[in-house]
């Protein structure tokens, strides 16, 4: 799935641009922990998650996330934007909570990372 049908599915913004909307997004995961976010298999993933805070771009790098999804309408701040960019890692908010993001997702065939609970 590409990183514009997540987009649509999720009803999300992209909160710096430009990003690159044809990125290859291969499996989903969703967690809060980061220290859970560090024990998956790194690859093509999108992390849904409710954290905002600095930590979420540094495990994404560390995990080789292709992308970051905020829930249930929260934003991070414009330094944590400004600390994604130059990692070339796409930031998307969206309304939805992280079960329901993860509902759309899974629907539209998009799998969660092994071991996951959807």
């Amino acid at each position: 799935m590409q990183l514009f049908e997540v987009l649509g599915i999720l009803e999300a913004d992209i909160l710096w641009e430009p990003v690159d909307l044809t990125l290859e997004i291969e499996k989903a995961t969703a967690a809060d922990l980061m220290s859970d976010v560090l024990t998956i298999s790194p690859g093509d993933e999108l992390l849904i998650t409710g954290l905002t805070n600095s930590q979420v771009v540094l495990t994404a790098e560390m995990a080789d996330l292709k992308a970051l999804v905020f829930c249930r309408g929260k934003r991070p701040d414009q330094d944590v934007v400004e600390m994604a960019r130059p990692r070339a890692i796409p930031l998307l908010a969206t309304k939805l909570h992280m079960y329901e993001a993860c509902a759309r997702l899974a629907m539209r065939g998009l799998p969660g990372t092994s071991g996951t609970v959807w």
